[in-house]
């Protein structure tokens, strides 16, 4: 897939995805966004199932009916139940109790990610392929860091 890489740094400047340019694009002001075929996608997995959907290839999606649920499951989780609460805008409300509601969140996620491991990981989350699952679990990962 041909592209051109725009960063968006989201502490420069108090975040260049709160500038009016970026939120035209995505008025949510969230990273990603991505602008392809004539459209513009924003949420990590929409876009995901988008690329997944119209560009043929390697597929981040499992062919069974069972795993791709269980994949789309623990991406679900990590998505909604973990990466949310754990935003630069959700942190700085937190104010000086920051860190550690950052770690709290992150910990319960991955407690309860890790039970749901135990019954669908092979060598990735679901699996011996990467799915979807590992795209959204990476990112976590580096939070977690």
């Amino acid at each position: 897939i041909e592209y051109e890489y725009v960063p968006v740094n989201l502490v420069k400047d108090g975040g260049e995805q709160l500038k009016d340019d970026y939120k035209s694009k995505n008025p949510m002001a969230q990273v990603p966004t991505l602008v392809i075929d004539g459209c513009t996608l924003t949420q990590s997995l929409p876009i995901i199932e988008y690329l997944e959907e119209t560009r043929p290839g390697v597929s981040v999606l499992p062919k069974d009916p069972k795993a791709r649920a269980q994949a789309r499951a623990v991406a679900e989780v990590i998505n909604s139940g973990i990466q949310p609460l754990q935003n630069l805008s959700v942190l700085k409300t937190m104010g000086e109790k920051k860190m550690e509601w950052g770690n709290t969140v992150i910990t319960r996620g991955f407690v309860a990610l890790e039970q749901m491991l135990k019954s669908t990981a092979g060598e990735y989350c679901v699996g011996d392929e990467v799915t979807i699952a590992d795209l959204a679990l990476i990112p976590q990962c580096h939070n977690a860091g």
